[in-house]
């Protein structure tokens, strides 16, 4: 059980998905981590699956995975980020994860015979897991984003469970709605309706707001104000503006402003410890946003972008800020353009010259045959015209593939994820991963998690990082077939990052003597970046870059 008068905030939205609410969770934990008070931040996504991990990028966006391995929504990457700390398995839950828990203590007679039902047996099981993340944490406040929109079927059962813990303990339980005014263009003024028709569903379920953050193209005036703190039966001071911003690491600055954090403590009859010093926040924020700064033209080279006429640019959002924290500390704008690399394989050698404009190429991690020879083509071609490249997980794959094919000579060089009775299987599928395939085992059975790796003195990878040994974070099946491993060094590639025992090789590299910045790395070390904390392989990858820019 949580400590006596342990705090909680729930964040739910209004209107819309896709609203901000990530961003305002994570916001009010820095805010108040930044007062003084230990902070976690939970995510409660209502969908069945158990985690994120079987879930297609182009339709829910990026599997975040957690340092235990836990593959998680994508906003506890926000959450790391602004908290700049590692979250725990407990921070996160899923309906999946509730019924699978309640079904397999009905199935061990935990509940003693009687019947099992969505309340309270369902419902008391959400708090217990609200309670036990704010026990293991040892914090002093719990902000809880409760995912989908107010009026959804799935998330009524843990609104419930709010609703029950502010009934038991409403001097320590907050709500705070995140809702969108929308600003018609044909009509040209903020609408609040839509956000009155929120408030009045979250009220259906016995929930009145203590918060409102109004999220809109513009920021709010005091009339809607007003109009919103009447029709809603919130205090004025107490319905917050949340204006399109430039950076999302701009909100907690604007929440400051507001005096978000210092009103969530008076409601929640806190002291404040001290100020929330923001100053280095602030200074990231700077550099980030800096229009003046000199661009450097980076190509994503992927595949899942395809979501109808748009670009879903949330498949690949930790690389994304990785790149964004890295050229803020090296005070660059990074200009991101998406290449599909479907359209590569279509285009031919002229769609593959166009790569020439780019400072510097990524390949991103990515599953399955859809693209690949498109990413391969890409991969080729900045070894060859010598431009910055680097490569996450699949990237690296095919980046050894590449390199077998076209040094090696071994023309049919493939993984085996692709090409299962492949020639040359230079990346295989892992020994203990194969019953899992057999078995047809997907959720939570890949190579996931932080793993240690040992780096060679001389190399890249080992001046980037300033050190011998590193943990990083896996989400793999194949590796680098080690019968290959031999033959690919002795025609000049690098493995300069292997498991302890030298078994799994986790990053490949080109000497800096012949390719400015061609490196791959078997994990993710997107999921480590932090705005305050760039990670160094990415600092590497963009002074290359920069590099390029400056010779052309």
């Amino acid at each position: 059980m949580a400590k006596e008068g342990h705090k909680y905030i729930f964040v739910l939205g209004g209107v819309m998905s896709g609203v901000g609410k990530g961003v305002v969770t994570s916001s009010i934990g820095l805010l108040l981590q930044q007062k003084g008070y230990p902070v976690n931040l939970v995510k409660v996504d209502p969908y069945l699956n158990v985690d994120a991990g079987t879930m297609n990028p182009t339709e829910h966006g990026e599997v975040f995975v957690l340092r235990s391995g836990l593959e998680t929504d994508q906003d506890m990457g926000n959450y790391e980020r602004f908290l700049g700390r590692d979250l725990t398995n407990e921070d996160y839950m899923t309906s999946g994860m509730v019924y699978q828990s309640v079904i397999a203590r009905e199935r061990s007679l935990g509940y003693h015979g009687k019947f099992v039902e969505a309340i309270p047996h369902v419902r008391d099981e959400i708090i217990d897991r609200m309670e036990a993340a704010a026990s293991y944490n040892g914090s002093r406040v719990s902000v809880i984003e409760i995912g989908g929109t107010i009026g959804d079927f799935q998330n009524a059962l843990f609104i419930e469970a709010a609703r029950v813990m502010k009934m038991k303990h409403p001097e320590d339980v907050l709500f705070v709605i995140v809702s969108y005014l929308p600003v018609p263009g044909t009509i040209g003024e903020m609408k609040t309706k839509p956000t009155q028709t929120a408030v009045r569903d979250l009220n259906s379920y016995g929930v009145q707001p203590d918060f409102l953050v109004a999220r809109s193209t513009h920021a709010l005036d005091d009339k809607r104000k007003e109009k919103l703190a009447i029709w809603c039966n919130i205090r004025k001071e107490h319905v917050i503006s949340a204006p399109d911003i430039e950076s999302i690491y701009e909100a907690p600055l604007n929440f400051e402003k507001d005096k978000l954090g210092d009103a969530i403590l008076d409601a929640l009859h806190l002291p404040e410890k001290r100020r929330a010093s923001l100053a280095v926040w602030k200074k990231f924020v700077k550099s980030a946003t800096n229009k003046k700064a000199l661009e450097v033209n980076i190509a994503i080279v992927g595949k899942y972008f395809d979501t109808g006429d748009f670009v879903l640019a949330d498949a690949y959002l930790s690389v994304i800020e990785a790149i964004k924290f890295s050229a803020a500390k090296l005070n660059r704008h990074a200009l991101i353009t998406w290449v599909n690399s479907k359209d590569l394989e279509k285009g031919g050698a002229k769609a593959v010259a166009m790569l020439a404009k780019y400072h510097g190429i990524i390949v991103p991690g990515g599953f399955g045959e859809s693209g690949i020879e498109g990413k391969i083509k890409a991969i080729q071609f900045a070894r060859e015209k010598k431009i910055p490249y680097f490569g996450l997980c699949y990237g690296m794959q095919l980046m050894v593939i590449e390199y077998a094919r076209n040094v090696l000579k071994l023309k049919n060089a493939h993984t085996t994820e692709i090409q299962k009775n492949s020639e040359d299987p230079v990346v295989d599928v892992m020994l203990e991963q194969k019953k899992h395939l057999a078995d047809n085992k997907y959720g939570g059975t890949m190579r996931l998690g932080s793993y240690p790796a040992y780096l060679k003195k001389g190399t890249m990878a080992r001046a980037a990082y300033k050190k011998e040994l590193v943990e990083e974070r896996h989400r793999h099946r194949y590796e680098i077939n080690s019968k290959y491993v031999k033959p690919l060094e002795e025609a000049g590639l690098v493995f300069s990052g292997t498991s302890p025992d030298g078994v799994l090789m986790e990053i490949a590299e080109l000497p800096r003597s012949v390719h400015p910045f061609m490196l791959g790395t078997q994990f993710h070390p997107e999921f480590q970046a932090r705005p305050l904390a760039p990670h160094p392989l990415f600092t590497e990858f963009l002074r290359a870059a920069i590099s390029r820019k400056r010779k052309k």
